[in-house]
């Protein structure tokens, strides 16, 4: 496989946010491809607690300016972007006042509002999406990490699937052990029937409250590929992953990380 981009779909990065597990591994991975000479771009979304100023982000005004309707209401989508030092690679944050804009005490700030996030999630990643597509892009790769990120895969291949942007990619999921507390608003799959989702993909989310596993299964139902990143995944987490069929990276020791992933990456 000839893998010269690769597109990084994130729940968090650090140094942007506090350090955990996640936002490490998410920038210790995109730096550790970089040097492998291939071109990396990564999203996240602003949360509120990104001191904009101290962290040089900065409006991509030919990016933003675009609404994105969800449940017939519209949301102004606004694209901000940083440069990681000393590798240069470019990391975009998808911003919405109604979204992000929460000033929080916990890392995960989309735990504030817990009504609004599935569409937080829906947002974020259709933010992505037509940023990804304006900016002409064709990743080789598109990983995605978090639950946040869940959606993605259903809207790449389910909607988007004939886009040069993502036709050709391959699509990656990555497990984390975090969780949300209060599930996922039921009419989510109203929302998502609404934007042209078909009713089959639909199906795991219809009729039941909405947690990490239904999550799970929409995104690996649309992904070539399922990493784990964190040592401890819930079991039946892990029986959904043995059961879809997908290849599979087990974890990895920071040591390893790059190296194992891109590997992984080539084998697709």
């Amino acid at each position: 496989m000839d893998i010269k981009k690769v597109l990084y779909i994130s729940q968090e990065i650090a140094p942007y946010v506090s350090e955990t597990p996640m936002s490490t591994t998410t920038r210790d991975l995109a730096l550790g491809i970089v040097e492998h000479g291939v071109e990396v771009r990564t999203f996240s979304p602003k949360y509120g607690v990104i001191n904009e100023r101290s962290k040089q982000l900065h409006e991509v005004i030919r990016l933003s300016g675009m609404n994105i309707i969800i449940d017939d209401n519209d949301h102004p989508l606004i694209i901000k972007v940083a440069t990681l030092q000393p590798s240069r690679m470019q990391v975009y944050f998808i911003y919405n006042e109604d979204y992000f804009a929460h000033s929080l005490t916990k890392q995960l700030e989309i735990d504030a509002s817990p009504d609004d996030n599935d569409e937080r999630c829906i947002f974020y990643v259709r933010g992505v999406i037509e940023t990804v597509r304006k900016l002409g892009w064709d990743p080789a790769i598109i990983h995605c990490g978090g639950w946040v990120t869940a959606l993605a895969p259903l809207y790449m291949r389910n909607l988007y699937g004939d886009e040069p942007s993502f036709r050709d990619a391959k699509i990656v999921y990555s497990l984390f052990d975090n969780d949300f507390e209060q599930p996922l608003d039921s009419r989510l799959a109203d929302k998502l029937r609404q934007d042209g989702i078909d009713e089959e993909a639909l199906a795991p989310l219809l009729d039941k409250q909405v947690t990490q596993l239904e999550l799970t299964k929409v995104a690996l139902a649309h992904a070539d590929a399922v990493t784990q990143c964190s040592p401890d995944i819930k079991p039946e987490i892990m029986e959904l992953v043995k059961q879809s069929g997908l290849p599979f990276l087990p974890y990895q020791e920071p040591e390893t990380l790059s190296e194992a992933y891109w590997q992984f990456y080539n084998s697709l």
